[in-house]
């Protein structure tokens, strides 16, 4: 689920301020850096395209902690997003990172 919500935000679905309450640490600046280029928006005839995520998978490398990866598709277009969650004192979990991989074809 969390993913999605970074793809709606990186693709302009959404605006960076949806995840606010969602992230902590550097992560919001990290999508507020991201998000104006719409780096997993379609571009050229894949624009009728949205972008699909293939595949979500995560790793815990220790307790409340989260590290996730996922592939995201356009047209013939695949593109790798990774981030990770932390969870609080609330029990709630929060992006504490984000980072994107370069498009391949």
């Amino acid at each position: 689920m969390f993913a999605e919500r970074l793809l709606a935000v990186l693709t302009g679905e959404r605006p960076v301020h949806w995840m606010l309450g969602q992230t902590i640490g550097d992560a919001y600046e990290q999508l507020v850096r991201l998000a104006p280029a719409n780096p997993l928006r379609p571009s050229g005839t894949a624009r009728r395209s949205r972008p699909v995520l293939r595949r979500c998978r995560s790793a815990s490398p220790g307790p409340d902690v989260l590290e996730a990866y996922a592939s995201i598709v356009t047209g013939a277009r695949v593109q790798a997003m990774a981030f990770r969650l932390e969870r609080g004192a609330d029990r709630r979990w929060r992006c504490a990172a984000v980072e994107l991989g370069p498009a391949a074809t």
